[in-house]
């Protein structure tokens, strides 16, 4: 299929994206660059929202004229924006700008309960009204700078504005490496993830450890109605700005009638149907890898009945995860793809036997290790898990490993996978046959007399190594030997001509 590009589209996105960013060089200075995302992204969502409402009252009052007064806020608007909290009123604010900003937010905060409770004060690290740091003129420049771009509905479609909002979130995460990993993951491999879940119209979909709620929102891009995700899609994401984001994300991206709680999942998950865990057709994660001090005490008799294998060590929480995921997975239709460091492949000890009951139990599908020096502050390689509570028959017994290390494109900081590479690794998956060098269907059979271990080039069969001609291996080391042996004449040569070494 060929993908037809909006030339006039692509070039209003890049401005948006450049304008955006340019906010950052405003506060520059007096914030650190660690907190630009607390002062950038709930000034833009104020913004956006403004713009949108006043895109609802010129639309309300096309359609219904003078009679446009008979009409309730609810009926007129989307959300609530209460007398003195508009954008306006903030940009004609001379004196004491914080003040007015956090007054502002505060309001629509209040007014939109059910809504938009919490969205600008989760980010509590945001001091607006220390004018040691932020005088009312670099504010008035900050809001000047922002009030010369529409961000409304009918200014950029919800996919350009929720891009350009990705685009700032990748910023800051190239800004600050210390806690990327848990704030962005590469949307190449979100992408994959949600290719491999083919999450359909009307499916719900669940990421326990959302962060900004980029694999929800590409879940929602993959149905075919996006009306048919209202109401289902769920996360829970236990750092209170991320959270916030998440939440700001959604709504940037068009999503409605989502879900997004803030609290610890495995400490206290917050999706509960009839007394036990709700389950999900389509579940999708990247957990930070290797979570420490995450509450074993707790697992080891969790009520929710998720420590099915057993219960890892409290300086590792990889396999709560795993196990609250596929706790959370439909009986019949739940498929599951998670973001995992490879040491879940082959650990042994206590995560050895909590891997042979995950083998056993049939529902790992697929294996994708992937190149390292690919996620944000994560020094460790990564892997995909796939599982599935319904696989084809022709699956079952089975298991698809796949080394998509070698499929990559390098940068000059760090390595990604483009859209081709991950096309690349889809096509193995979508095969299901054993490729030299590149996969294996491997039976359960044969994983198990290997000790249950998922290391996927223990059973990738690979190119031969080209026959050694011994005689050619000994006439190249003598002649190199002899090159060495120049090379050091030459240069006792030059260091005697040059007075550095008397001989």
């Amino acid at each position: 299929m060929t993908t037809v590009v909006n030339a006039a589209a692509e070039t209003s996105a890049n401005q948006l994206y450049n304008h955006l960013y340019e906010a950052c060089n405003i506060l520059r200075g007096p914030i650190n660059q660690d907190d630009y995302k607390s002062y950038v992204i709930p000034i833009l969502f104020f913004k956006r929202i403004s713009d949108v409402y006043d895109e609802e009252t010129a639309e309300a009052e096309e359609r219904y004229g003078e009679d446009v007064a008979f009409y309730t806020e609810e009926e007129l608007h989307a959300f609530s924006i209460p007398a003195g909290a508009h954008w306006q009123d903030v940009r004609q604010t001379s004196e004491d700008v914080g003040t007015a900003i956090v007054s502002a937010m505060m309001a629509i905060e209040q007014a939109n309960p059910d809504t938009l409770a919490g969205l600008f004060s989760s980010f509590d690290d945001a001091n607006w009204t220390d004018k040691t740091k932020l005088t009312d003129e670099r504010l008035k420049n900050l809001i000047e700078h922002m009030s010369a771009i529409r961000v409304g509905n009918r200014d950029y479609s919800a996919d350009v504005m929720g891009d350009a909002y990705e685009f700032l979130i990748k910023k800051f995460a190239d800004m600050s490496k210390k806690n990327a990993g848990e704030f962005y993951t590469p949307r190449s491999i979100v992408k994959l993830m949600v290719r491999l879940l083919q999450p359909r119209s009307g499916e719900s979909v669940y990421d326990p450890a959302c962060g900004t709620g980029g694999m929800l929102i590409e879940a929602i891009r993959n149905m075919e109605d996006q009306r048919a995700s209202y109401g289902k899609i769920y996360g829970q994401e236990k750092n209170l700005s991320t959270s916030a984001i998440a939440r700001m994300n959604l709504f940037l991206h068009g999503a409605r009638e989502f879900k997004i709680i803030r609290e610890d999942t495995l400490q206290k998950p917050q999706f509960i149907q009839n007394g036990e865990l709700q389950r999900f057709d389509c579940v999708l994660a990247n957990p930070p890898f290797g979570l420490d001090k995450w509450g074993a005490e707790y697992f080891a008799n969790d009520q929710w009945g998720r420590n099915i294998w057993g219960c890892p060590s409290d300086s590792n929480a990889d396999y709560a995860w795993l196990q609250h995921m596929v706790c959370s997975m439909n009986p019949r239709t739940g498929r599951c793809a998670v973001v995992m460091p490879q040491g879940v492949l082959f650990h042994g000890g206590a995560e050895g036997k909590m891997r042979q009951k995950l083998i056993e139990s049939d529902i790992l599908e697929c294996v994708i290790t992937l190149v390292g020096n690919l996620f944000y502050g994560a020094g460790v390689s990564a892997c995909i898990l796939f599982m599935n509570n319904n696989k084809p028959a022709a699956h079952r017994g089975k298991v698809c490993m796949i080394d998509a290390t070698g499929i990559y494109t390098a940068q000059r900081a760090k390595n990604v996978m483009t859209e081709a590479d991950t096309d690349a690794v889809y096509r193995l998956w979508e095969g299901y046959v054993s490729i030299i060098d590149r996969c294996a269907v491997v039976d359960l059979e044969t994983i198990a007399a290997k000790d249950y271990t998922l290391s996927v080039n223990q059973y990738i069969e690979k190119t031969p190594a080209p026959p050694i001609d011994p005689a050619k291996v000994r006439r190249e080391f003598l002649q190199a030997l002899e090159d060495v042996k120049a090379a050091e004449a030459r240069l006792r040569e030059l260091l005697q001509e040059g007075g550095w070494l008397d001989e």
